[in-house]
């Protein structure tokens, strides 16, 4: 076809397959007819989204599940035939604790995502003292801050909540969720719903009041949610159901291929061609070009184009964490295990910033007389346990577990999963980052970045991300300049 318009997706984890998915949805939508292509340097695909079955052991050794709040994951399994294998969390009457003042305490669902319309979970949890409390209160009389520059999440909570708030219940969720130091990270990048909230209801608090008010039931159609869902047999299914969809509609797939150089050339004003350099010897010349790998990654590509861009994009940081599976007979833990599993704050000083029961949240995760734990270490400040190696790492783990919750016993079966730089943290200033390195590169149409260093870290996060990047494609492809 002589109006055939070719596309390079650069990196197979969900960012670039769910963006390469949505390509040729939003381009048949527009009349387009396209080629695609994806690029990963790995040989298999989904990046951290990496599902391992060991005998009747499922284990996940990156995110082991998404927010339901957040739909683009949940369509985009009901796009690919996989409702029937979304499960829910499973129902308990102890959902999460927090290890505080040398206990686990628990920790009501509704703060474990720090929703803004949950408001009881901060009054009854029992981790505040009165005083702590009464701190809190004072939201409802704090001034709101007038000007409009960032500010960490630290300084956010502490100013609004308190010390003892913020240390005790905000932080290590947030911890768990970015593996960050709050008092790097930007509030307006995170959880701008909370900047939200204070200026439209001048508290926090009082806008969570009026968020509960406002909010309907839920009256969707389908199977009602819990606050996080997962897949039957692990969330590689979503990866594998991607990558033969891809192939059903002609996608080029290239695994274990590394891009060592991005080249551009103008065929006519205001049109590009990119050509993609591959470390086999064989180049590919596309008209759009999809960047879904790593800042760093991709600051190295752009940086020939625009070094403005690759600097700023170098400016992203990414911390390392590790994942650290074990599974138990459940009768030697028995009594130890309650719930869906903790999280540690950063003032307790501990190694472990969150461990998961993982087969008492999720059914089909281990065997009726196993019990399946994940452990979660590393992150901004924490790095130093990387130093060690796997056995060592698995020792100090035993040992948190030992301490925290009492478990002693010898694990039946031991799994680690490092991850190294793959943590991006959205610190102070990040999204006036984002804005300049539009503009830096805002020459060079057809070229769009995304990916969890930009706009979110979940995975429905990077599929509406993916979305939006496809989106842009397709509009630059059928003639738009902006």
């Amino acid at each position: 076809m002589n109006n055939l318009r070719t596309v390079a997706v650069i990196g197979g984890g969900i960012s670039g397959l769910s963006t390469a998915y949505a390509l040729h949805e939003k381009a048949a939508a527009a009349g387009i007819p396209i080629r695609c292509t994806v690029v990963d340097a790995a040989l298999s695909w989904g990046g951290k989204i990496v599902t391992n079955r060991i005998g009747n052991l499922v284990t996940e050794a990156g995110p082991d599940s998404f927010l339901s709040q957040k739909t683009a994951a949940i369509e985009l399994c009901t796009k690919l035939g996989l409702t029937d294998q979304l499960i829910n969390t499973n129902e308990t009457t102890k959902r999460a604790c927090v290890f505080s003042q040398g206990r686990l305490r628990e920790l009501p669902e509704g703060l474990v995502v720090i929703s803004p319309n949950q408001l009881g979970p901060f009054l009854r949890s029992g981790l505040l003292s009165w005083a702590g409390l009464a701190r809190m209160g004072l939201d409802l009389a704090m001034p709101v801050k007038r000007s409009s520059g960032d500010e960490s999440l630290a300084c956010f909570f502490r100013r609004r909540m308190g010390r003892q708030a913020f240390e005790r219940m905000l932080e290590p969720l947030m911890a768990g969720i970015y593996g960050g130091d709050a008092e790097q990270m930007s509030i307006q990048a995170t959880f701008p719903r909370f900047v939200e909230l204070e200026q439209q209801y001048g508290s926090v608090i009082r806008g969570m009041m009026a968020g509960r008010k406002a909010s309907p039931l839920a009256t969707s159609i389908g199977p009602k949610r819990t606050m996080f869902v997962s897949l039957k047999n692990g969330l590689s299914d979503l990866i594998d159901a991607l990558v033969r969809r891809l192939t059903e509609q002609g996608t080029t797939l290239k695994g274990g291929t590394v891009v060592d150089a991005l080249r551009v050339r103008s065929h006519q004003p205001g049109r590009w061609m990119y050509d993609i350099i591959l470390n086999d010897g064989s180049a590919l010349s596309v008209d759009s070009l999809v960047l879904a790998t790593p800042a760093y990654v991709s600051a190295e590509l752009v940086r020939p184009l625009t070094p403005i861009a690759g600097g700023l994009l170098d400016l992203i940081p990414y911390a390392s964490t590790a994942t650290i599976a074990m599974a138990y007979p459940r009768a030697a833990v028995a009594g130890a295990a309650e719930g869906f599993g903790f999280v540690v704050p950063r003032a307790e000083g501990r190694d472990l910033i969150a461990a998961t029961w993982t087969s008492l949240k999720w059914s089909h995760r281990a065997p009726a007389d196993q019990l399946l734990i994940r452990c979660y270490v590393g992150g901004v400040g924490r790095e130093a346990i990387f130093e060690l190696d796997d056995r060592a790492l698995v020792a100090r783990v035993r040992d948190e577990l030992a301490h925290i919750c009492g478990v002693t016993a010898e694990p039946d079966y031991v799994e680690v999963n490092r991850w190294m730089k793959a943590m991006p943290q959205y610190t102070l200033g990040h999204l006036d980052r984002l804005n300049q390195t539009e503009a830096a590169l805002s020459r060079y149409g057809g070229l769009v970045l995304t990916g969890t260093g930009y706009r979110g870290v979940g995975i429905p996060d990077c599929i509406r991300d993916g979305a939006v990047a496809a989106d842009r494609v397709v509009r630059y492809l059928s003639g738009e300049r902006s």
